[in-house]
């Protein structure tokens, strides 16, 4: 199939319809001391305090000084969300573990000068407080978070009555492209994705210190750095910074840039300790495995950890050019999976069964061949150690260059123009 035609053939589908899914909205809360506009001013929290028992729900936030700040709230499932302006929080990952009717509490950037905190939450929640207040002593301020329990209609009156726009991300699918992700004269591009990012921190290692996030995009920018070195190949990255973006903008940046290849890196956690090594995986509608399937489902739960809620794709046309697209681009991919493994076999702990796949929402662009790469484990000491040493990162990085070279000069990619 000639390069021409591919692109013809992906322009049409693009009137089909086809596009990553934006982020859901909501509305402003009416909140004492809330204000309508977030300012640049950066701010520090240094402390933070849950009490959730029975029915009631406080949190308190020390900041060094008085925050602007909007609540909203996310349903299914029910999440409390304060946006900020640019903050730092200097707490340890693990500073405000889960109690009573909070599920979890997430915290971090959200795109440039704007930060978010994410409580998640087993039954909706009202907040019937929320104030900051000036220290009684010394410089700073306390915010007060009070809610309380409320019937599922309840919350369904209060999401009604919002109207809110989640921040606007660093980089929009569209928009000129940021300066490390610069236009190339390179004939194959590749999109090289760092898992996770900003207020979404992946898994953990075992301390609680090691976070996906830094680790993946280390691993990243040591690729991206591997592949710009190789004639006729340029690498740029979804994300150059601790930002987060959703799944959708991730494939977006790739699709716009008109990308021919794109690796998404983690390394996730397992309950099992002594399982470790890297795993490829590919998309597809049914996971090969439960391994792959709980996997798959970890890593889909980016977009909510965030505060974004999914909202359902839209229908497809039925139509045949979009079959051809999905399947040719769902075998290249298995195809460069394969070329993974085969430059990893003795150089890299894999895995039994390296090869697996799922429907991982971040390797959805029907026309770019995309796989997902576990890196390792985090909950495995010895994969742990490994991630966080450079020559271990300079090894798997020329490893996967060599990969990606033997795949672009492969006959049947060359042939074909690997991409649309």
């Amino acid at each position: 199939m000639s390069h021409d035609f591919r692109r013809w053939r992906f322009a049409a589908l693009l009137v089909l319809g086809l596009s990553p899914v934006a982020p859901c909205h909501a509305a402003d809360a009416t909140v004492s001391g809330a204000t309508e506009k977030i300012g640049d001013r950066a701010l520090t929290v240094s402390a933070a305090r849950l009490n959730a028992r029975g029915t009631q729900v406080k949190l308190e936030l020390d900041f060094d000084a008085k925050p602007n700040f909007r609540l909203h709230y996310v349903d299914t499932p029910p999440r409390l969300i304060l946006d900020f302006p640019r903050t730092l929080f200097t707490l340890p990952d693990k500073a405000v573990p889960p109690q009573g009717l909070v599920t979890s509490v997430r915290y971090g950037t959200m795109g440039e000068g704007q930060a978010r905190l994410v409580l998640a939450l087993s039954h909706p929640v009202k907040v019937v407080r929320l104030v900051a207040e000036p220290f009684q002593k010394g410089v700073g301020s306390h915010l007060i978070l009070e809610g309380e329990k409320v019937s599922t209609a309840d919350y369904r009156t209060l999401l009604s009555t919002q109207t809110w726009d989640d921040p606007a991300p660093a980089f929009k699918a569209g928009d000129t492209p940021p300066p490390d992700a610069a236009p190339t004269a390179g004939p194959f591009l590749v999109a090289v994705d760092a898992g996770h990012g900003g207020i979404d921190t992946g898994a953990t290692g075992s301390d609680g210190t090691t976070l996906e996030k830094d680790i993946t995009l280390a691993f990243a920018r040591a690729l991206v750095e591997n592949l710009n070195a190789e004639p006729g190949i340029h690498a740029f990255l979804t994300r150059g910074k601790d930002e987060f973006l959703s799944l959708s903008e991730r494939v977006q940046i790739a699709r716009d840039r008109k990308a021919s290849l794109f690796i998404s890196f983690h390394a996730d956690t397992l309950n099992e300790d002594g399982i470790r090594g890297a795993t490829v995986y590919t998309i597809s509608d049914k996971a090969s495995d439960s391994l792959a399937a709980s996997i798959a489902e970890r890593e889909n739960l980016s977009d909510e950890i965030a505060g974004l809620k999914f909202a359902a794709e839209p229908e497809e046309v039925a139509d045949i050019l979009l079959d051809l697209t999905r399947r040719e681009t769902q075998a290249f991919s298995v195809t460069f999976a394969q070329q993974v493994i085969q430059s990893f076999k003795g150089e890299v702990e894999l895995i039994n069964n390296p090869q697996r796949s799922a429907g991982f929402r971040v390797l959805r662009a029907p026309e770019i061949p995309s796989i997902l790469l576990e890196l390792g484990f985090l909950s495995n000491e010895k994969d742990e150690a490994l991630l966080l040493s450079d020559p271990w990162r300079q090894k798997i990085a020329s490893l996967l260059t060599a990969a990606v070279v033997a795949y672009h000069k492969a006959p049947s990619v060359t042939a074909t123009g690997n991409g649309p």
